[in-house]
């Protein structure tokens, strides 16, 4: 009988979460299944030693990533195309400081240090990839 009853109250608690799907998985960004090795050793990375610094390339993800040193201890990753709208030629985003910006009509702006849009229209954020320091080389995967 005590089973019966917490099975009675705890369906209700399943039936009333709802999931932040909607939220987390971009319509419009398909996830690619990506790795690249960056040895931080090597003069082309050099510049992601030091915290403040980004390292950006065309050649992985979507449209390209761009990876910034926080702190020497956190790495941030994200996609290169604009997170509010299909993909097209425009919403490739170029990085000029700590921001990303989309060419087409709509101005949206993102910061490179958390994703977050910093001007325009959207409600989601840069897609962030998984960064992981082991000695001199940074991984970074979906």
């Amino acid at each position: 009988m005590k089973k019966f009853f917490y099975s009675l109250c705890l369906f209700p608690m399943l039936w009333s979460c709802s999931g932040d799907d909607e939220i987390r998985n971009n319509p419009y960004l398909p996830d690619l299944n990506f790795s690249v090795r960056l040895d931080l050793s090597l003069p082309e990375y050099n510049n992601l030693n030091f915290p403040g610094n980004k390292y950006t390339t065309y050649n992985y993800g979507i449209n390209g990533i761009v990876i910034y040193n926080l702190n020497n201890d956190q790495y941030m990753a994200f996609e290169l195309t604009d997170p509010n709208h299909v993909i097209q030629d425009c919403s490739v985003l170029t990085v000029e400081g700590t921001e990303a910006t989309c060419s087409c009509d709509d101005g949206n702006q993102y910061t490179i240090i958390t994703g977050q849009q910093t001007s325009g229209e959207g409600q989601y954020f840069l897609k962030p990839y998984r960064v992981v320091r082991r000695g001199d080389v940074l991984e970074v995967s979906n």
